[in-house]
């Protein structure tokens, strides 16, 4: 299936689920040795597809007293690390937590965030007022404390849904964007990027939004932005507007992100492919690049997407006008949350690709760690290590420790070993006689340089997060694209819709090392269907199994939480996108509890602890879009006029709108204890 018929498809109900099916093609024609093919060499793809790997894997996956004891016996001695009343799966047109906790809103989009800013007019939307209000589909959530009980809250805006933000309008991408015009183009360039603001605990322990404190921001598709690393400056960065190739407007299709030890703000540009434009299309409406003097390159990073109609109305989004512009996105941009007079910066060392999240840790040895997925099927890993360890002297925005460094992408081997393989210019065959001139080149065609080192294709690397004594969890979300040829040891699942979590040990505990080992922590999906290949720890119940991991968080104990991203495919299911805590360690590793879960059609992104685990940030996108036809009474596409839900006001005037949700305990305690 090529973009046409993806868009063509009745089966794709909005924006949001033609944008999952785009990324269900591959771009990597390197596809020897996938993660799943190392899977298969290390497991055995017979054990995988009858749904039980034998004694020998499952003892390495959750230990061996999981093998043994009996569930009743073995429930009476094991006790979770996670204290709360496992809440029952499903899915309504509202969000639902545990026994004990609270979930309140605590900003939604279109809410004015500065002190001048106009009221949400949904009828009568304009650019200038988006620009101040907060954005739409809220994914990353992070927060820079300032002192206790105030921060400011940093929130990635991923994407637009016209569908159910205008009225009158529907899905533009079928309609050929016959609907759409100059303005409302500018409200969506509004909508994307971030939201900067002040948030301050009250005396009764709630949270809100401290409009009045003037480092309160938005952060647009327009937002002037420099560059630093290799890339800064090089001739396939400049265009007519930015002959220096120094200045970029804006950032978009921000997913997951990070937060710096010294608390600045780092956005991952995701899909930023999409939004770009031609007017040369072949026969059958896909783009054609035999004029592009970059068409290679082009090709391998899906550009252009023809998501959005940016590019009839802004040149710079047309690659005819423009050829070097998609070289300025793709990257991991660091913003002040403190200082609104600071322009933000895409560090081009880090890498370009479709960066889902950059989280940091520093390692045993003092250096900085960045680890990084691109979000694609078949696509790879990475991490960035600095040159220098971590400082008083630099760690400040724009620290050179983002930009003095390497950057690795992995190798996942049969034996359970991973390898970091630097990318590294005149290193093996990152030279020029391949078509690599300098570092530049690397920077801006990462994919093609990981393409030559031989890195492992994997089943969508989504958000990855550094964990304590030189671990990381990799949720690699799905990929019903593999064929069981290319099953391997890493990614062990043909036709995997359900995806599935690596666990890395770092050598020495380090997180620099430039080795370690895996092992799969869980292969998700329902352990009750044998077809499916799942493997949970035994004490796992019906509500607590899940699809599709997406982002993940580590609380002040140290323990996983996990948020879903399931797309239309919940109605696989029948669970809505949640949260779920995810034990790690010990005879219960592998054992996971349903502790939020979303309103229809929504995605669950986040999360991020503040406050010493007493507060929980959870983002819920696009409610009321995914898997409509799917739900039960309502089984049809939403739209402005007709949604799935309106929630979170549920207002007959109001469409459903992207939200943030605060959680606290009942009692003001640390959450799961």
């Amino acid at each position: 299936m090529d973009r046409k018929d993806i868009i063509d498809s009745q089966d794709y109900g909005n924006k949001a689920e033609a944008f999952e099916a785009f990324d269900d093609i591959p771009t990597n024609p390197h596809l020897g040795n996938t993660i799943g093919d190392v899977i298969q060499e290390r497991y055995g793809r017979r054990d995988f597809l009858r749904g039980s790997l034998g004694v020998a894997a499952t003892a390495s996956l959750f230990g061996a007293t999981a093998l043994t004891a009996p569930k009743q016996a073995a429930a009476a001695g094991r006790q979770s690390r996670y204290v709360f009343d496992e809440l029952q799966w499903g899915n309504d047109v509202t969000h639902h937590i545990a026994e004990g906790y609270n979930a309140d809103i605590l900003v939604r989009w279109g809410d004015p965030i500065t002190a001048d800013a106009p009221d949400f007019d949904v009828m009568n939307q304009t650019p200038e007022a988006q620009a101040q209000q907060f954005g739409y589909n809220n994914d990353y959530v992070g927060f820079a404390e300032v002192a206790p009980g105030r921060g400011m809250l940093c929130v990635n805006h991923e994407y637009t849904n016209e569908e159910v933000m205008f009225p009158g309008l529907g899905r533009q991408d079928r309609a050929g964007f016959e609907g759409m015009t100059r303005e409302i183009v500018d409200i969506e360039m509004a909508a994307h990027g971030g939201s900067v603001f002040e948030i301050v605990k009250g005396d009764d322990g709630a949270w809100a939004l401290n409009r009045d404190n003037p480092a309160n921001r938005r952060i647009t598709a327009n937002t002037p932005m420099t560059f630093d690393g290799p890339a800064a400056g090089h001739p396939r960065m400049r265009t007519s507007a930015d002959p220096a190739g120094m200045t970029v407007l804006g950032t978009i299709n921000n997913c997951a992100g990070g937060m710096t030890p010294w608390g600045t703000y780092l956005m991952a540009e995701e899909n930023f492919h999409g939004y770009f434009w031609t007017d040369v299309v072949d026969a059958d409406g896909k783009p054609d690049l035999s004029l592009q003097q970059e068409a290679a390159q082009m090709e391998r990073y899906g550009v252009p997407g023809r998501w959005y109609a940016w590019g009839q109305f802004h040149d710079r989004f047309n690659i005819d006008k423009e050829p070097n512009e998609p070289n300025r996105f793709g990257y991991i941009v660091e913003v002040d949350p403190l200082n609104p007079d600071a322009m933000p910066i895409k560090h081009t060392a880090l890498g370009r690709f479709r960066h889902e999240g950059a989280e940091t840790t520093i390692a045993a040895d003092g250096r900085l760690v960045i680890y990084s997925g691109d979000d694609n099927r078949f696509d790879y890993q990475y991490k960035w290590v600095s040159a220098d360890p971590v400082t008083e002297e630099n760690s400040h925005f724009g620290s050179a420790l983002l930009s003095d460094g390497t950057l690795y992408v992995a190798r996942f081997d049969a034996d359970g070993t991973v390898v970091w393989l630097p990318l590294v210019h005149g290193q093996g065959p990152l030279t020029a006689q391949n078509g690599f001139d300098s570092q530049a080149d690397i920077a801006i065609d990462t994919r093609l340089a990981a393409d030559a080192l031989g890195a492992t294709p994997m089943d969508r690397p989504e958000d990855a997060q550094p964990g304590p004594n030189g671990t990381a969890y990799l949720m690699l979300t799905n990929n019903s694209r593999r064929a069981p040829e290319q099953v391997d040891a890493a990614n062990p699942r043909a036709k995997s819709r359900f995806g599935h979590i690596i666990e890395i040990r770092e050598d020495g505990g380090n997180h620099s090392a430039t080795r370690g080992t895996w092992s799969i922590l869980v292969l998700c999906g329902d352990p009750g269907i044998e077809e499916v290949g799942a493997m949970w720890n035994p004490e796992t119940s019906e509500n607590g199994w899940f699809g599709s991991p997406d982002n993940c968080a580590f609380d002040s104990a140290g323990r996983l939480w996990i948020s879903t991203d399931q797309g239309r495919n919940w109605g696989r299911t029948g669970k809505s996108d949640g949260l779920y805590a995810l034990e790690t360690e010990g005879d219960l590793r592998g054992h996971s509890k349903l502790f939020f879960r979303c309103p229809v059609g929504g995605e669950l992104c986040g999360p991020y602890f503040a406050d010493e685990s007493k507060t929980l940030f959870l983002a819920v996108q696009h409610p009321g879009t995914d898997g409509t036809k799917d739900f039960a009474g309502f089984e049809r596409e939403s739209t402005f006029e007709d949604p799935a839900t309106r929630w979170p006001d549920f207002d007959p005037k109001m469409p459903p709108r992207p939200s943030v949700v605060v959680v606290t305990k009942a009692d003001g305690g640390v959450i799961a204890v």
